[in-house]
């Protein structure tokens, strides 16, 4: 049993794929990193300041809140503003990883295509049938 497990664990997919969780962990704290500490700025700037948490439109009852988690307290509100931001958000995050894999394509190495293969000896055979052929001698 314990040969059984060492395979699973350590040997093919299981492992690699624990690597590769891993990493992706890693990884993530900086594309967020990256996402709300370069790329928000810049997004802040450009909308002027414009903050769409705090966005919400009164369902039922009346509010005076301007904040949305204090509107919610006192009326039924639709709190559209947090949806805008987890857009913004994943159109920036999904932008940078766009280019990071655009970027990581253009630095590896083309390889070159392989030289076709030549005929095989049936297909010579056959070449050399046809062309006996077309110069009619038998």
């Amino acid at each position: 049993m314990w040969n059984d497990f060492k395979n699973f664990a350590f040997k093919g997919n299981a492992f690699d794929l624990a690597v590769g969780v891993i990493m992706g962990g890693a990884f993530g704290a900086i594309v967020t990193s990256v996402v709300n500490d370069i790329l928000m700025p810049v997004i802040s700037l450009i909308t002027g300041g414009v903050s769409f948490t705090n966005r919400f439109a009164v369902l039922a009852g009346k509010t005076d809140a301007g904040a949305y988690a204090d509107a919610a307290k006192q009326a039924t509100v639709l709190g559209y503003g947090s949806l805008i931001d987890a857009i913004i958000h994943f159109l920036a995050i999904a932008a940078f990883l766009f280019m990071l894999v655009r970027i990581s394509n253009s630095m590896k190495k083309a390889e070159p295509a392989p030289p076709p293969a030549g005929p095989t000896p049936t297909e010579a055979l056959l070449a050399e049938i046809r062309d006996s052929l077309k110069s009619g001698k038998k």
